[in-house]
């Protein structure tokens, strides 16, 4: 009998173990001795891949793992048998098996608008509990900030087109095809292709039809008949398959008889060759044919400078489809050439703890100025003109404002006190937000960077920590 195929696919049970094993051997030897302070992290991004802003994303599922996290029996017995740790102390996996954050986390709303080096997410709790959420949040965070962003950046230069998420296929791994689209819509998509997306989280699904329905009939003309009779109030033909102006001509064929039955071709879709000639034609075809009201839509390794080349250019096109640059968050530039990593640099570091009654900030110090940290816990301040445009952020020492910041409580001894907002909601949010940065800080080429200044304190803190060659500064609550 042969072993039989797993998904594996990451469950509700073994949520608890995506963790990397430095967080279980950091809190045994926390418990070991005796050290379990109450300690802040922050959540914040180093610098940002592409352009300058980023777009907040995947506050809701970070939150759930942090209310959710248990460690199963099976789990916590497989850590005690499995031979490749056997350093896990019964008495560590007593305080795994009771395992409850009641701490407090402070965060951004997700479709804010943020900035390098911004606190995003304040998680503050027992040393060895905080350290555990590590990975998973590094993991929820960085990717759907990426994703979103780079939605945000296709969806502004596309000028009010439609956009939809073609991803799912290109995504790396399943979860990342469900997360991007997820993301993807937080930044101002319009509807996915991904079914799985839109049950999870009610985005409006989308599709036209492939090669293969095309080529599984006798001809062309048969396969769009076909098509349109299931599918009479939502048709957008492919009609690139063999040759794009005889697919177009096809397609008027198949318009005018639908307009005799009192319907009406939604439209059509380009995803091969040269876009910008064939959108003309294209168009041309389908006003001869009188299908003024006919879209045409466009896909193929589409992103937003692609986009943005089409448009200056005068392409007649209507919408697009976007599938491996934006579910990758790819930052290739095809028009220059200039590439770099498609990752967010995000990362979750230790800025203070208490112990004793006192509060003892820390930050890392380092000869790289990219890998040094701001000490204490933060909260950042956000200046607007008359007209409601952000002209500037603040980071500052938490106590420094009583109201007004951009982190919010969302957990607050161990209990959720936040009213999480719908999907939909969070993508008017992020318009919201979008349309309040000034538009030289959004361009696709040499956008200003956004004023972000650290507040004489912080900066006095700083200063004082790195004059006295010390790591770790006392201060009276």
């Amino acid at each position: 009998m042969p072993n039989l195929p797993e998904s594996a696919l990451l469950t509700q049970e073994h949520m608890a173990l995506f963790v990397d094993y430095y967080e279980l051997t950091m809190g045994q030897a926390d418990l070991d001795s005796n050290n379990n302070s109450i300690c802040t992290e922050n959540y914040f991004a180093r610098a940002i891949p592409q352009g300058e802003y980023l777009i907040s994303a995947g506050l809701e599922q970070v939150i759930h793992y942090i209310l959710n996290l248990r460690f199963s029996e099976d789990n916590l017995q497989w850590l005690q048998s499995s031979k490749s740790i056997p350093e896990i102390s019964p008495r560590f996996i007593d305080y795994l098996r009771n395992f409850k954050f009641d701490g407090d986390v402070y965060a951004v709303p997700e479709g804010t608008v943020v900035f390098p080096n911004e606190p995003i997410i304040n998680i503050t709790g027992r040393s060895i509990d905080i350290q555990l959420f590590e990975t998973y949040l590094l993991s929820i965070m960085n990717f759907q900030t990426l994703i979103a962003t780079k939605a945000s950046r296709i969806v502004n230069v596309s000028e009010g087109r439609t956009c939809f998420d073609f991803g799912a296929r290109r995504a790396h791994g399943r979860d990342a095809a469900v997360l991007s689209a997820r993301a993807s819509f937080i930044g101002g998509i319009s509807a996915t292709s991904l079914m799985i997306a839109s049950r999870y989280f009610g985005i409006p699904y989308v599709g036209t039809l492939a090669h293969k329905f095309i080529q599984d009939r006798g001809g062309e003309l048969e396969a769009f008949r076909d098509y349109a009779m299931s599918f009479p109030h939502n048709t957008i033909l492919l009609i690139d398959t063999y040759d794009t102006i005889q697919g177009a001509k096809y397609a008027v064929t198949i318009g005018q008889e639908m307009k005799a039955d009192g319907q009406k071709l939604v439209g059509v879709r380009l995803d091969s060759g040269n876009l910008l000639e064939l959108s003309k034609q294209v168009r041309s075809i389908l006003d001869s044919g009188g299908l003024q009201e006919t879209k045409i839509f466009a896909s193929n390794d589409l992103d937003e400078f692609e986009i943005d080349r089409l448009l200056k250019s005068n392409a007649p096109l209507d919408g697009f489809g976007i599938g491996t640059r934006l579910a990758t968050g790819a930052t290739l530039d095809p028009v220059s050439g200039n590439s770099g990593v498609s990752a967010l640099p995000g990362v979750y570091k230790h800025v203070e703890k208490i112990e004793g009654g006192k509060t003892i900030f820390t930050f890392k110090k380092s000869n790289d100025m990219a890998k040094s940290t701001l000490p204490a816990k933060k909260q950042v301040q956000r200046f607007t003109d008359p007209n409601q445009y952000c002209i500037k952020d603040r980071i500052c020492l938490w106590n420094e404002i009583d109201r007004g910041g951009l982190l919010i409580p969302i957990i607050k001894k161990g209990k959720l006190v936040y009213d999480f907002p719908t999907l939909q909601e969070i993508q008017v949010k992020t318009q919201s937000n979008l349309s309040r940065l000034p538009n030289k800080h959004k361009t696709l080429y040499q956008p200003a960077v956004y004023p972000v200044v650290l507040s004489e304190k912080l900066k006095g803190l700083q200063q004082k920590l790195i004059k006295e060659k010390n790591q770790m500064y006392c201060s009276d609550l």
